[in-house]
């Protein structure tokens, strides 16, 4: 043994690392100068043979310690460039030594990740492809302040964690390291020790990929690659911070298309502004479906690659249509290498055990009073808006981060200090949250699916309320779909569930959903629904058309292999919807919606306006939920003038009788629900009719209609460029993704999705 290398060597340190329980590595094996050379350290278990080289030539390390620690003294003044030769058996490895690259978080980033403001710890934590000082690698960092020490076991070490020490960052309790030659493809997790000595092997929070199993492992993977196409798209897409712009969802899951390739030529063939995927994230099992989300930071690698999702997106922006994902910041899946006690201690999740679990899905709820778990879901909002162009956030089970005693008895929640059961913590992370995305991400959708009546929700943090944009309406669908399941005859006996929702409909900015968690399947939708099958088919076409001419957003998700006659349906409907401004101009103001028949209920038949402040933009809606036509029905109308019929939901081409007005209407000076002009129209049973309404001083402007309409068209579709393209078009236009995305399996098994 060197005597000049055994004097240099801090022994309980190295003990400390043989022994896995050092958290500053670099401290101790990082290259040091003393007055006799440059001492170069390193722990290499099972190596037989380690040496140094160092421009020519090669010096060999001493054993120092038969756990496998090497050093040796190099006889230069200055730190050289070196690498290490390892020696196991017939091979040899050269890697470069990572403790001799210094941490690559900043301070002000590690304390701004203490105080929960680090909206980029996407960035830095987890692990990122990156070139040190002209050496390639990959940079890891994890958050575990609890444990005694971890370690990064992986392909590229043979899984021996205890070769690969990271090193602890003392104000955050980060533990990062650079790891020269690491590869994205490359598998791994931590080895965490916790204290008690017992060693966890944990898959990594803040992972870019990971494999669908979720023992599997973490996977390296560079989302800084890609080269995006849709700047068109995300410069005009904070249009939509008014609200006063047509939002109609499209509601899926990936894994009913084959291709991402057929999921946008259905959304752009079928005019919808926006699709809203369930979970994308990397999720348990295909039984409980993307709402298990564990790796919140990996596209689940069920449809791809990271690439591949990238191009999906990508994709979708240049066919003119927005991706809003579904999000689950309320609770995640409990299994061993999860979030769960992840360095030993309730680090994500509430503190109380009584409290920690979900009382419905036996999923853990997060601790939104630690400013570093708040982090972890803030930048997790930031990098799905800015890594992959995602254009809103659904936000799963809200009340459940609300309320206190949700879903529990008396005795099993303890109250906040007002005494009452708000969460006050969950409350100032949402307000955090929806402040921050909208500040940084203009025009990105933040949706709340909370089925409590949480006031204002969709108010402004500004004015101390959440600040999200859109609250799904499950009141409305509720009552829509209780009053479709009763027989016509006995709807006059619940009008008011038809019509309650304008009582409520100005309380929040709403999306109005019939989509798959509401109705199921087309099937699904028609079982509810009572009569014979066209009785059915023109109830499901009633109910959509209801929904897009009452305030609110839209939001649907009929088969994509419904009948033709529906996907033409759905396209008329949604481009009616489009061009005319009075449908989605003042959905949120109480001039933009006016009852023209509100108590009909012996005839089933509800009829109102939409407006804007312009009279030849009003539509008039005349909705027949009863069994029967109407040949000659009279309703009132605004003004004298033309009234044109642009859409009913009877029309053959949908599969429907033809029950129609092909006429254009002039009203009659004739008085009519309590209007001085009325006029007389066919009533499709089960249907609606849908009016433009020209005022009479306008008439001789043929003109005005075709050219607010193609204005409307142009406003709504600034970077559709796909707007007038062909079906055909679409296909040329829209690129084929990976082998790997285009051969999704379309599984019909799964059980329904929450």
């Amino acid at each position: 043994m060197d005597e000049k290398v055994y004097g240099y060597m801090d022994w309980p340190r190295i003990e400390a690392i043989v022994y896995g329980e050092e958290t500053a590595p670099r401290d101790v094996m990082g290259p040091r100068i003393t007055q006799d050379g440059v001492l170069i350290q390193g722990f290499f278990p099972d190596a037989e043979e380690v040496s140094v080289i160092s421009g020519k030539k090669t010096y060999v390390c001493e054993k120092e310690d038969e756990a496998g620690y090497f050093a040796v003294l190099l006889p230069v003044r200055k730190v050289p460039e070196y690498r290490f030769l390892i020696k196991m058996g017939e091979t040899e490895t050269e890697c470069y030594d990572p403790y001799a690259f210094p941490c690559q978080i900043t301070e002000e980033e590690e304390k701004s990740f203490c105080a929960g403001v680090y909206y980029e710890a996407y960035k830095k934590l987890g692990a990122h492809p990156v070139e040190i000082k002209g050496v390639k690698g990959t940079l890891f960092a994890v958050w575990a302040p609890n444990a005694v020490s971890v370690n990064i076991a992986g392909d590229f070490n043979g899984w021996i964690g205890r070769a690969t020490i990271m090193h602890r960052m003392p104000m955050s309790g980060i533990f990062e390291l650079f790891v020269p030659g690491v590869e994205a493809g490359t598998h791994y997790k931590y080895e965490i020790k916790v204290k008690g000595g017992e060693v966890l092997l944990k898959a990594d929070p803040y992972g870019n990929s990971a494999d669908h199993d979720p023992e599997g492992a973490s996977v390296v993977a560079d989302v800084s690659a890609f080269q995006w196409n849709d700047g068109d798209w995300m410069k005009e897409r904070h249009r939509f911070d008014d609200r006063k712009q047509p939002v109609s969802i499209y509601e899926t899951s990936l894994e009913e298309w084959k291709s991402a390739e057929e999921l946008v030529e259905f959304l752009a063939e079928e005019d919808f502004t926006h699709v809203e995927l369930h979970p994308v994230m990397e999720y348990l099992d295909d039984i409980t479906g993307g709402y298990s989300t564990y790796a919140y930071y990996a596209p689940t690698s069920r449809f791809g690659s990271v690439t591949d999702f990238q191009k999906l997106v990508d994709e979708l922006h240049q066919a003119g249509v927005g991706v809003i994902l579904d999000w689950t910041p309320a609770q995640f899946p409990r299994y061993a290498s999860g979030l769960e006690k992840f360095d030993g201690t309730p680090l994500y999740e509430r503190q109380n055990p009584a409290e920690a679990i979900h009382p419905f899905w036996g999923t853990l709820l997060y601790n939104y009073g630690s400013p570093m778990v708040k982090d972890f879901l803030i930048s997790n909002a930031c990098f799905w808006a800015e890594v992959y162009h995602a254009d809103g956030l659904r936000m799963d089970d809200v009340d459940a981060m609300l309320y206190l005693d949700y879903g529990r008895n008396p005795g099993e929640w303890t109250p906040n200090i007002y005494g009452t059961n708000e969460n006050l913590d969950a409350l100032e992370f949402l307000k955090h949250l929806n402040s921050v995305i909208k500040e940084r991400n203009p025009g990105l959708l933040l949706v709340a699916q909370e089925n409590g009546l949480w006031p204002e929700l969709t108010d402004s943090v500004g004015n101390d309320h959440l600040g999200f944009d859109y609250k799904w309406s499950g009141g409305w669908t509720k009552d829509l779909l209780e009053y479709l399941s009763k027989d016509p005859i006995e709807r006059k006996n619940y009008h008011d569930q038809l019509t309650m929702s304008m009582l409520y409909a100005y309380c929040e900015h709403y999306i109005l959903t019939l989509g798959s968690r509401d109705v199921g399947t087309l099937k699904d939708f028609a079982d509810k629904l009572p009569g014979s099958e066209e009785q059915k088919n023109a109830q499901i076409r009633e109910a959509y058309v209801y929904m897009m001419l009452h305030p609110g957003c839209k939001m649907m998700a009929p088969d994509k292999d419904m009948p033709k006659e529906l996907e033409v349906f759905v396209k008329d409907l949604n481009n009616m919807y489009l061009v005319h401004p009075a449908l989605y101009q003042l959905d949120d103001e109480y001039d933009g919606f006016e009852w023209v028949q509100l108590m009909k209920y012996e005839e089933n038949v509800i009829a109102f306006m939409r407006k804007t402040e312009k009279p030849e933009e009003t539509i008039l809606a005349v909705c027949n939920f009863a069994a029967i036509p109407y040949e000659n029905y009279n309703v009132g109308v605004p003004f004298a003038g033309k009234y044109k019929e642009i859409f009913n939901s009877d029309d053959k081409k949908y599969g429907g009788n033809g029950v129609v007005n092909t006429r254009v209407k002039a009203a009659k000076k004739a008085e009519c629900d309590e209007r001085e002009y009325s006029i007389t129209v066919k009533l499709p049973a089960l249907g609606v009719a849908v009016f433009t309404c020209t005022p009479e001083e306008t008439e001789k402007k043929p003109a005005a209609e075709h050219s607010q309409i193609k204005k409307s068209i142009t406003k709504t579709r600034t970077v559709r460029k796909a707007a007038g393209k062909t079906k055909a078009a679409v296909k040329t236009a829209v690129k084929p993704v990976t082998k790997t995305v285009s051969e999704i399996p379309v599984k019909k098994d799964l059980t329904e999705k929450k």
